[in-house]
Protein backbone atom coordinates (compact mmCIF):
# COMPACT_ATOMS: atom_id res chain seq x y z
CA UNK A 1 0.00 0.00 0.00
CA UNK A 2 1.50 3.29 -1.08
CA UNK A 3 0.55 6.27 1.11
CA UNK A 4 1.94 9.65 0.20
CA UNK A 5 2.98 11.37 3.42
CA UNK A 6 2.83 14.87 1.98
CA UNK A 7 -0.77 14.58 0.74
CA UNK A 8 -1.85 12.98 4.02
CA UNK A 9 -0.20 15.81 5.96
CA UNK A 10 -1.94 18.46 3.81
CA UNK A 11 -5.29 16.74 4.29
CA UNK A 12 -4.82 16.65 8.07
CA UNK A 13 -3.87 20.35 8.09
CA UNK A 14 -6.98 21.16 6.07
CA UNK A 15 -9.20 19.25 8.47
CA UNK A 16 -7.58 20.96 11.45
CA UNK A 17 -8.07 24.41 9.95
CA UNK A 18 -11.74 23.63 9.19
CA UNK A 19 -12.42 22.69 12.82
CA UNK A 20 -10.72 25.85 14.11
CA UNK A 21 -12.57 28.34 11.91
CA UNK A 22 -14.57 30.81 13.95
CA UNK A 23 -13.25 29.66 17.32
CA UNK A 24 -11.03 32.70 17.81
CA UNK A 25 -8.16 30.58 19.11
CA UNK A 26 -6.28 29.01 16.19
CA UNK A 27 -4.07 26.76 18.33
CA UNK A 28 -6.61 25.59 20.91
CA UNK A 29 -8.98 22.67 20.50
CA UNK A 30 -12.29 23.30 22.18
CA UNK A 31 -15.15 20.98 22.94
CA UNK A 32 -18.82 21.68 22.68
CA UNK A 33 -19.38 24.75 24.90
CA UNK A 34 -22.94 23.67 25.73
CA UNK A 35 -21.98 20.21 26.88
CA UNK A 36 -21.84 19.48 30.58
CA UNK A 37 -19.24 17.57 32.48
CA UNK A 38 -20.11 13.88 32.92
CA UNK A 39 -19.45 14.11 36.65
CA UNK A 40 -21.95 16.99 36.93
CA UNK A 41 -24.59 15.04 35.00
CA UNK A 42 -24.06 11.98 37.19
CA UNK A 43 -24.18 14.06 40.36
CA UNK A 44 -27.43 15.72 39.27
CA UNK A 45 -28.98 12.34 38.44
CA UNK A 46 -28.03 10.91 41.83
CA UNK A 47 -29.37 14.05 43.52
CA UNK A 48 -32.69 13.66 41.69
CA UNK A 49 -32.97 10.02 42.77
CA UNK A 50 -32.21 11.01 46.35
CA UNK A 51 -34.86 13.74 46.22
CA UNK A 52 -37.42 11.23 44.92
CA UNK A 53 -36.61 8.84 47.76
CA UNK A 54 -36.86 11.58 50.39
CA UNK A 55 -40.20 12.74 48.97
CA UNK A 56 -41.47 9.16 48.99
CA UNK A 57 -40.43 8.77 52.62
CA UNK A 58 -42.08 12.08 53.52
CA UNK A 59 -45.33 11.04 51.85
CA UNK A 60 -45.25 7.66 53.56
CA UNK A 61 -44.78 9.22 56.98
CA UNK A 62 -47.50 11.80 56.31
CA UNK A 63 -49.92 9.06 55.23
CA UNK A 64 -49.11 6.96 58.30
CA UNK A 65 -49.72 9.97 60.54
CA UNK A 66 -53.21 10.35 59.04
CA UNK A 67 -52.81 13.11 56.45
CA UNK A 68 -56.13 13.16 54.58
CA UNK A 69 -54.69 14.99 51.55
CA UNK A 70 -52.71 11.89 50.50
CA UNK A 71 -54.24 8.71 49.20
CA UNK A 72 -52.67 5.27 49.42
CA UNK A 73 -52.35 5.25 45.64
CA UNK A 74 -50.32 8.49 45.67
CA UNK A 75 -47.95 7.08 48.29
CA UNK A 76 -47.52 3.79 46.44
CA UNK A 77 -46.87 5.57 43.12
CA UNK A 78 -44.22 7.76 44.76
CA UNK A 79 -42.56 4.69 46.30
CA UNK A 80 -42.55 2.83 42.98
CA UNK A 81 -41.13 5.83 41.11
CA UNK A 82 -38.31 6.18 43.61
CA UNK A 83 -37.65 2.43 43.50
CA UNK A 84 -37.48 2.37 39.70
CA UNK A 85 -35.19 5.42 39.67
CA UNK A 86 -32.90 3.74 42.21
CA UNK A 87 -32.75 0.52 40.19
CA UNK A 88 -31.96 2.49 37.02
CA UNK A 89 -29.15 4.26 38.88
CA UNK A 90 -27.73 0.91 40.00
CA UNK A 91 -27.84 -0.36 36.40
CA UNK A 92 -26.02 2.74 35.13
CA UNK A 93 -23.39 2.28 37.83
CA UNK A 94 -22.91 -1.34 36.82
CA UNK A 95 -22.51 -0.40 33.14
CA UNK A 96 -19.98 2.32 33.99
CA UNK A 97 -17.98 -0.13 36.10
CA UNK A 98 -18.04 -2.73 33.32
CA UNK A 99 -16.84 -0.14 30.81
CA UNK A 100 -14.07 0.93 33.19
CA UNK A 101 -12.95 -2.68 33.65
CA UNK A 102 -12.89 -3.22 29.88
CA UNK A 103 -10.84 -0.07 29.35
CA UNK A 104 -8.38 -1.07 32.07
CA UNK A 105 -7.96 -4.53 30.53
CA UNK A 106 -7.17 -3.16 27.05
CA UNK A 107 -3.64 -3.80 25.88
CA UNK A 108 -1.58 -0.67 25.39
Amino acid sequence: MDIKAQSLYKEMQGMASETQLGLGQPNAIQGNPTSENFADLLSNAIGNVNDMQLESKRQTMAFEMGDKSLSLADVMIAKEKSGIAFEATIQVRNKVLDAYKQIMNMPV
